[in-house]
């Protein structure tokens, strides 16, 4: 039966980690990977993490399911980190997923059994696995202006002129925060213009909430989903513990639905609990129980934000001391938009030849439209790294 496969694309992502792992040079740069890490280029665990599990060690008592919903304390606790008051819960559904692509996975799996064949639109320059979560899901995905090459902002006003195009059989793929791969991020005053063009057009709000508390912090990060859910009938909300909690490899994520009532929630979530059973049938508990654990308890969630903050400010520190860096040495202010993005990545809007310049000369590695992880920067090379993007780019 096999010998009728051929060999699948490899990820370019992982195959770019794979050339830095076998790169010698000791003065090499990894700017590419999507995790945070630490001033030491470590992905640490949390503080907060380690005594959640300390704690789940010494008061778990079985290994049981806990159904095709999962972890309902771990629900309950991330509605109100990420919904707060924003609307009314009885609207409201939630489901465990396998990360936040589980999530996304599941959710668009739910649009295409209320809209078989529906389209997705997502945002130019998006994360590149939207493409294929939903084209496997049997949805169409077209694109909306979002970055502009020239400014390094956001191209809003051509995004919301397609927006409003748009119609109650689309669904608007929207980054809650934290823009991957591009870091330019609309202004609240934006998301108040968007969500009124999801009332004018009808069109279904798709949030991807990977991200949160890694901008600005937590409530300016939940801003524009808050807005949007509080505004209208039905929206689809994907969220990730994987950066926030540092719960990379425990794939932890939830998908939940705003419907416009009681009831249509209720029927909602019976289709997406049968999408689930037929697929991974159940989630997976660790992540949901550290994440509950963190969350209802004070001490432990204190802690939690204090490292969550620190990781923060570290990326803003980051930014700012390489956009400063460039400006000295070139006298030009043409990579200031570094220090506005926010979250963890940039696209710095290099063409491929000179990414490919910077990795064969310097052993700077950088996914090849030029997007960095900004925490990868370590902060005693930023004068380094400066004059090699300058050098690169004459």
């Amino acid at each position: 039966m096999f010998e009728t496969l051929s060999t699948a694309p490899g990820d370019k992502i992982l195959a770019l980690m794979g050339e830095y792992a076998a790169d010698p040079r000791s003065t090499k740069i990894d700017l590419g990977v999507g995790v945070y890490k630490d001033e030491k280029g470590v992905t640490a665990v949390m503080s907060a993490v380690r005594k959640a599990e300390q704690r789940i060690l010494e008061n778990e008592k079985t290994k049981t399911y806990l159904g095709i919903a999962g972890n309902k304390g771990f629900g309950a606790a991330v509605l109100d980190l990420a919904l707060a008051d924003s609307v009314d819960r009885s609207r409201v559904r939630i489901a465990q997923a396998p990360g936040g692509t589980g999530s996304l996975w599941v959710l668009m799996q739910l649009v295409n059994r209320a809209r078989p064949g529906a389209t997705v639109w997502v945002s130019d320059p998006t994360w590149p696995n939207h493409y294929p979560i939903a084209e496997n899901s049997g949805l169409k995905v077209e694109k909306y202006p979002y970055f502009d090459t020239e400014t390094r902002g956001v191209k809003f006003d051509a995004m919301l002129a397609a927006l409003d195009k748009l119609g109650k059989d689309d669904v608007v793929l929207l980054h809650g925060c934290c823009h991957n791969p591009t870091g330019a991020n609309l202004t609240p005053e934006q998301w108040d213009e968007v969500t009124q063009s999801l009332l004018r057009t009808g069109a279904l709000p798709f949030i991807d909430l990977a991200y949160l508390g890694f901008g600005d912090g937590i409530e300016p990060d939940a801003y524009g989903t808050r807005k949007i859910l509080s505004a209208v009938p039905e929206a689809l909300v994907a969220f990730s513990g994987s950066k926030n909690f540092g719960l990379y490899r425990e794939r932890i994520g939830a998908a939940i639905i705003v419907a416009r009532d009681t009831n249509q929630a209720d029927v909602t979530q019976s289709q997406l609990l049968n999408i689930i059973r037929g697929s991974y049938s159940q989630p997976p508990d660790h992540g949901a129980e550290i994440i509950r654990t963190i969350l209802e308890d004070k001490d432990l969630r204190a802690e939690w934000e204090a490292e969550l903050n620190e990781m923060r400010d570290r990326m803003i520190r980051l930014r700012e001391k390489l956009s400063e860096a460039i400006r000295q040495k070139s006298n030009s202010e043409d990579f200031d938009f570094i220090a506005s993005h926010r979250g963890m990545f940039s696209l710095l809007g290099l063409e491929n030849s000179v990414v490919e310049h910077l990795k064969a000369e310097n052993g700077i590695y950088m996914i090849g439209d030029s997007r960095i992880n900004v925490a990868g920067i370590p902060e005693d090379r930023i004068g380094d790294l400066a004059d090699a993007l300058l050098a690169a780019i004459k």
